[in-house]
C-alpha cells in the first residue's frame, strides 16, 4: 500500500490511504480480472490449435493470436537450420511478401542474439538498433519497435537436437516501452507455442511408427504366404500406406551395379508402368547426384539436394531430369518427383523414387523417415526374392549333377571305362561346369560377376543337353527332342550366368508343357537383323490371355518373371506364338558384331 502512495504521489496524485485501498480493489477485481481472463483465453485459443495441421499453418496461427493480443503491427516465427546457418521463417501473420520470408544470417543480429543468450530481447527503435541490418524493409512496412522472445522445442530422441527458433513481434510506436509485464506474457506466449508443437511432434512420431509397423506388417503377411517374396507383391501391398505422407503415382526401386557407372530398374509400382530390368547410365546429372552424393547441397530453384533425399518441385524446370525424362513425366501428369538414396556401409547401393501427381513442396524429416525405412525393407525383400529366384535354378544344374554322376558312377560299376571314356569324360566336364554354376549363382546374391562375349548357340545347345538329363531323371520317356536350324556364330554381350538361367528356365517350362502322352522340345538359334534369336518350341497351347500374362511376368511359378527381368536387363525381348498345337518362345537379344 504505502509502495503505491509513494507512486502515485511522484506522479503528482496525492491520495489518503483509504482511497488508494478503494482504487486497488477496483482495479484487482474489474481491471486485472478482465486481464487476465482475456490472458488465459488467448492462450487456450493457441493450445486449441490442432496439432494434425502442417508446421506453418500452426506457426501463422500462432502468430496472428500473438499479434492480436498485444496489438501490434504483426509478428514472425524464426526457427534456427544449423546446416545453413541461419534462421528460417515457418511463419508470420499476416503472411509477409516473399521478401520477408528469406533466411535471415544468424550472427549479428537481434534473432540470432536471442537464440545464443536464450533471453528476451527489447528494440525500443529499430532505426537505431545495430543488430537489425536491414532498415529500408521495416521502415516500407511501418514497424518501429519489436520484442523477439526465444523459443525452444525439445528433443525426442537421441539422434535428434532440440529446435531453437524467435517469435519476433513488431509495433507501430517508435520508443515504444517495454514492461515487465509485457516481457513475461510474451515469454509465456512463447513456451505455449512450444508446447503446440511438441504435441505436433508426438503425434508426427506416433504416425510415423504406425506407419512403419503397418509397412512390416504388410511385408510379413506376404513372407507367410507360399510361393516367396516377389517384388511386385510387396509393392502393391507396402506402397499404400505410403499415401498419407505423399500422393504416389509410381514407385521404383534401383539398385546401382557393381561398376558403379550403372544402375538397374529391380522393380516397380504398379508395375505395369515401368521397364523392369532396364539400365540407366550415372552419367545422368539427377542419378550421379543419388548415387554420388557430391553436392552441392541446398535448394537450387525447382531442385532440393539433401544427403538423405532429393526433391524436385517442378520437373520441368529441373537441372538434373534430363529432357525424355521430362517429356515422360509430363504425359504422366508428375508434378513433384522425390528420390530416396539407400545405404549399404554408407554407401549408396540403391534408391527410391516416387512419382506424384500432387504439388509437394517440402517434406518433414519423419516423412524421410518413412520412406528410407520404405526403401530398407524393400532392399531386404529384394535380397530375399533373389535368393528365392536363385534356390528355383539350382534345380537344373543340380538334377544334371546328380544325373551325370550316375551315368559316370554306373560305367565305373560295369568295369568298361575304356570303351566309354569319351562319355565319362563329357559327363565330367558337365558336373565340373554345373557345380561351378551352382557356386556362381549362389555369388549372385553379392556379385554378377562380368560380362563378356557369349556365342548364343553354344550356350542354347549346351542347356538343351542339360535339359536332356533333366528329363531322363524325370523319367518323361515319351519327350522327343530336336535340333532345328542352329545357325553358328551368333553372340552377344552379356553375364554368362543371365543367359544360362534363361534358357534353363524357359527350357524347364517348355518340358513341363508338354502333356504326358509325350511330344516334341526343340530348338534353334539363327540371326535377325539386328537380333540374335533363340527359339524354344514345345508340344501343346497356351491361351491368348495366358500368353500376354506370361509377357507381363506375371505367372504363377517363379521361372517366367525370372527370365522376362534378366531379359529386359540384356536389353532384349521375349515374344511367344501359340497356335496347331505348338508353342514357341522366342528370345531376341541384341546381336554382337
Amino acid at each position: 500500500m504505502d509502495s503505491v502512495l509513494i507512486h502515485l504521489k511522484e506522479r503528482g496524485c496525492i491520495l489518503s490511504s483509504g482511497e488508494a485501498e478503494i482504487i486497488i480493489d477496483v482495479i484487482r477485481e474489474e481491471v486485472l480480472h478482465r486481464y487476465v481472463e482475456h490472458m488465459i483465453g488467448q492462450v487456450e485459443v493457441i493450445l486449441d490449435i490442432s496439432p494434425h495441421l502442417p508446421d506453418q499453418e500452426i506457426l501463422e496461427l500462432v502468430a496472428k493470436n500473438v499479434a492480436e493480443y498485444f496489438m501490434a503491427k504483426a509478428a514472425t516465427l524464426r526457427i534456427y537450420d544449423p546446416s545453413k546457418g541461419a534462421l528460417i521463417s515457418y511463419g508470420s501473420y499476416p503472411r509477409l511478401p516473399e521478401s520477408r520470408q528469406e533466411a535471415i544470417p544468424f550472427e549479428d543480429t537481434v534473432a540470432g542474439e536471442v537464440i545464443r543468450t536464450r533471453q528476451s530481447y527489447f528494440v525500443p527503435n529499430i532505426l537505431e538498433e545495430e543488430r537489425y541490418k536491414d532498415k529500408d524493409k521495416i521502415r516500407r512496412q511501418g514497424f518501429y519497435s519489436m520484442m523477439a522472445i526465444p523459443i525452444s522445442i525439445p528433443r525426442f530422441s537421441l539422434k535428434d537436437v532440440d529446435t531453437e527458433g524467435v517469435l519476433q513481434i513488431y509495433f507501430e510506436e517508435k520508443d515504444k516501452v517495454f514492461t515487465p509485464l509485457d516481457a513475461r506474457v510474451a515469454e509465456m506466449f512463447s513456451r505455449r507455442v512450444s508446447h503446440v508443437i511438441a504435441r505436433k511432434r508426438i503425434l508426427d512420431l506416433e504416425k510415423l511408427n504406425m506407419t512403419k509397423d503397418k509397412i512390416v506388417e504388410k511385408i510379413f503377411q506376404k513372407l507367410g504366404r507360399r510361393g516367396g517374396v516377389k517384388m511386385k507383391e510387396i509393392f502393391d501391398l507396402a506402397v499404400p500406406e505410403l499415401l498419407d505422407t505423399m500422393r504416389v503415382r509410381r514407385c521404383s526401386l534401383f539398385s546401382v551395379q557393381e561398376d558403379r557407372q550403372h544402375v538397374v530398374l529391380e522393380a516397380g509400382y504398379p508395375e505395369r508402368l515401368h521397364g523392369i530390368g532396364k539400365i540407366f547410365t550415372v552419367e545422368e546429372p539427377y542419378i550421379n547426384a543419388i548415387v554420388n552424393q557430391q553436392g552441392p547441397f541446398g535448394e537450387f530453384g525447382s531442385d532440393t539436394v539433401h544427403p538423405s533425399y532429393i526433391l524436385i518441385t517442378n520437373p520441368s524446370e529441373s537441372r538434373l531430369l534430363p529432357a525424355d525424362l521430362k517429356r515422360f513425366l509430363e504425359t504422366q501428369s508428375i508434378n513433384s518427383v522425390l528420390y530416396i538414396p539407400l545405404k549399404v556401409n554408407n554407401v549408396v547401393n540403391y534408391f527410391l523414387a516416387f512419382d506424384a501427381q500432387a504439388h509437394h513442396q517440402r517434406f518433414t524429416p519423419e516423412d524421410i523417415e518413412v520412406f528410407t525405412f520404405f526403401g530398407r525393407e524393400l532392399m531386404k525383400s529384394l535380397s530375399m526374392e533373389k535368393m528365392d529366384d536363385i534356390l528355383h535354378d539350382f534345380k537344373n544344374p543340380a538334377i544334371a549333377v546328380a544325373g551325370f554322376s550316375k551315368r559316370v558312377q554306373k560305367i565305373l560299376a560295369g568295369g568298361d571305362y575304356p570303351s566309354q571314356k569319351e562319355k565319362v569324360d563329357q559327363a565330367l566336364e558337365i558336373i565340373l561346369k554345373e557345380t561351378s554354376r551352382i557356386q556362381e549363382l549362389a555369388l549372385t546374391l553379392h556379385s554378377e560377376g562380368r560380362e563378356e562375349k557369349v556365342d548364343l548357340t553354344e550356350k542354347l545347345k549346351r542347356r538343351f543337353l542339360i535339359n536332356e538329363e533333366t528329363i531322363h531323371e524325370l523319367r518323361r520317356k515319351k519327350i522327343r527332342l530336336r535340333e532345328g536350324r542352329l545357325e553358328k556364330g551368333v553372340c552377344i554381350w552379356c553375364f554368362p550366368l543371365h543367359i544360362e538361367r534363361v534358357l534353363d528356365n524357359l527350357l524347364n517350362n517348355a518340358t513341363n508343357a508338354i502333356p504326358e502322352k509325350g511330344g516334341d522340345l526343340s530348338i534353334q538359334s539363327y540371326r535377325k537383323d539386328s537380333w540374335a534369336v533363340a527359339e524354344i518350341s514345345n508340344t501343346g497351347e497356351i491361351a491368348g490371355e495366358e500368353m500376354e500374362r506370361y509377357l507381363r511376368g506375371e505367372s504363377r511359378g517363379r521361372g517366367i518373371p525370372i527370365t522376362i527381368r534378366l531379359v529386359r536387363r540384356m536389353g532384349g525381348q521375349i515374344e511367344v506364338e501359340s497356335s496347331q498345337g505348338q508353342t514357341t518362345f522366342r528370345v531376341m537379344l541384341p546381336l554382337m558384331a
